[in-house]
């Protein structure tokens, strides 16, 4: 009787901690102050397909990411932002070598978390990672997490 009492506990205490709202991450923004050579460095170096601003506004480039997640860069000239290499976007990719070796044959500088150039942190888990900054200084990290 403690078992299935005890059981119900920990269901219902998992079930107060679930995720309520199923979210997604619809998309995030940068804001550059060189929008062509940032959306050609994501269309190019991360081979993201760029899609069309359902307004054809000036001063965007929206990116696809996966699914329907979306990067969105957005032109503002008079906006400074303090870049760190702790606030990044994450990217996965499971065969991390490859675009390794395309960032090599493109002259693009990668480094570990510590930041050592050129090379690659492999986290306790098992994952290696690198980080790469785009040509706004934006921090890039690239890693091979497995996910479903």
């Amino acid at each position: 009787m403690q078992k299935l009492i005890f059981a119900i506990l920990v269901l219902l205490s998992l079930q107060l901690h679930a995720q309520t709202f199923d979210f997604k991450i619809d998309h995030s923004s940068l804001i550059v102050n060189d929008l062509d050579a940032t959306a050609n460095f994501y269309a190019n170096i991360l081979q993201l397909k760029e899609i069309p601003h359902p307004d054809k506004a000036p001063g965007f480039r929206w990116f696809a990411v996966q699914g329907n997640s979306q990067l969105h860069l957005i032109y503002k000239d008079t906006v400074v932002m303090k870049k760190h290499k702790s606030m990044h976007l994450c990217l996965s990719t499971p065969d991390l070598k490859a675009f390794i070796d395309h960032l090599e044959s493109n002259n693009v500088e990668y480094e570990d978390w510590p930041g050592k150039k050129g090379a690659v942190t492999l986290r306790s888990d098992g994952v290696r990672q690198i980080y790469l900054r785009d040509p706004e200084g934006y921090w890039i990290e690239v890693n091979n997490a497995a996910h479903d």
